[in-house]
């Protein structure tokens, strides 16, 4: 049953994260302060891992620009290797 629990809450924590990434990249589209298109990007990557529509819009991505495709995917295992070590992180904790 905890097991349960806690993968309902890791996916509405990738969720929140991965909303507030895109939110950050809207207002950084219009503010010269902040890297619009990284957070987006990065928001996309976060969202694909719990969100079918963000997935399929990465999918659509590659397959339009095939160089894009191959930064994603480095993106992407970055992405995976950061959420790894903030659980092992996290884990030591409790």
């Amino acid at each position: 049953m905890a097991e349960a629990g806690a993968s309902v809450m890791k996916t509405v924590l990738l969720q929140a994260v991965g909303y507030a990434f895109l939110v950050l990249g809207v207002i950084g589209l219009v503010l010269p302060i902040l890297q619009g298109f990284l957070f987006l990007a990065i928001g996309m990557i976060i969202l694909s891992k719990t969100a079918p529509w963000a997935e399929r819009a990465l999918e659509r991505l590659r397959n339009r620009f095939p160089q894009a495709g191959a930064v994603i995917d480095k993106a992407d295992a970055k992405v995976l290797e950061w959420g790894q070590k903030t659980a092992a992180f996290f884990r030591k904790k409790s």
